[in-house]
């Protein structure tokens, strides 16, 4: 269901992706970002139905008619997140100015000995945790995701910093939950992103925004397996160059019962989606889903 404007970074030439590599950390982020207001002015034009997802999505959010301002501002951010994965995965913090809210559930996850599940969702950037996690919270942090994506998410990482993509975990092998159990035993965090599902993933159609959409089951279902509590997160981006990290308790699979794991997946999925909801209109330009979301669960 994705919208293929939302797949161009993964889908960018080489050539061009490692050019604009070269210019952002060559003549500095400040010339980088100009190019930016021509990205998102092209797309904002020439993207219609891309542009037609996010006024709907704006709108709701907003709770009123979205004009050109709010669409080219929705884009702009996108587009800002993308390129600062440049410089975080860089490890160029000195560029940013990043607040951490929350950040003493993940430490109590760590002087209890327990490696930490982190949902989040295609909201503001998740560089920014991965990228901070070694410096600022001292955990490492290593991403659960599919295996298409992850080779997509991979290549365009390789070209940025080759050593930013040992911290991913494709899904669907038959060594992944041995992975991430390795990953958590080790005190790591692990990260998914459970707003967006595949073609032929099992979805629950809960209400968001004002009306039902379907929302992917698996992440929590590979949360109930690994047993560990949940955080949600999110990477809000304030524009300029300022970001602020949200971790806050979301469930804790580590003591339910098998017999009662479906139970707490759907109360656990209720939550996220109610949390995702709140960071929503908190920061509405940060969600990046630009197609249209509610569609699937009308069917």
């Amino acid at each position: 269901m994705t919208g293929t404007w939302t797949q161009r970074p993964e889908r960018s030439n080489m050539a061009i992706l490692k050019l604009m590599v070269w210019i952002s950390l060559h003549l500095g982020r400040p010339i980088g970002r100009i190019v930016l207001y021509g990205i998102a002015l092209y797309f904002l034009f020439f993207a219609p139905s891309a542009r037609r997802a996010s006024r709907a999505y704006l709108a709701r959010v907003l709770g009123r008619d979205a004009n050109w301002g709010d669409g080219f501002r929705h884009v702009l951010a996108f587009a800002s997140t993308i390129h600062d994965r440049v410089y975080l995965l860089n490890e160029r913090f000195d560029l940013f100015d990043i607040e951490i809210v929350g950040a003493e559930h993940v430490h109590a996850a760590a002087d209890a000995g327990h490696g930490v599940l982190l949902m989040g969702a295609h909201l503001g950037s998740f560089e920014v945790m991965r990228s901070l996690g070694r410096k600022n919270v001292g955990q490492v942090v290593t991403m659960l995701m599919y295996e298409e994506n992850a080779r997509k998410v991979n290549a365009t990482l390789a070209a940025i910093n080759p050593l930013a993509t040992q911290d991913i975990i494709a899904l669907g092998r038959m060594d992944s939950m041995l992975l991430a159990q390795e990953k958590l035993a080790a005190g790591h965090l692990v990260g998914m992103l459970a707003d967006r599902a595949l073609a032929n993933d099992p979805t629950r159609a809960i209400d968001f925004l004002g009306a039902p959409a379907s929302f992917p089951v698996g992440p929590f279902r590979v949360a109930a397996m690994l047993q560990r509590p949940v955080l949600f997160m999110a990477g809000l981006y304030l524009g300029g160059n300022r970001y602020r990290i949200h971790f806050e308790p979301l469930a804790d699979f580590s003591t339910v019962p098998r017999g009662q794991r479906d139970a707490a997946m759907a109360a656990a999925q209720l939550a996220y989606v109610a949390r995702l909801e709140h960071y929503c209109r908190l920061a509405p330009y940060n969600w990046f889903n630009f197609f249209d979301f509610w569609r699937s669960a009308e069917k």
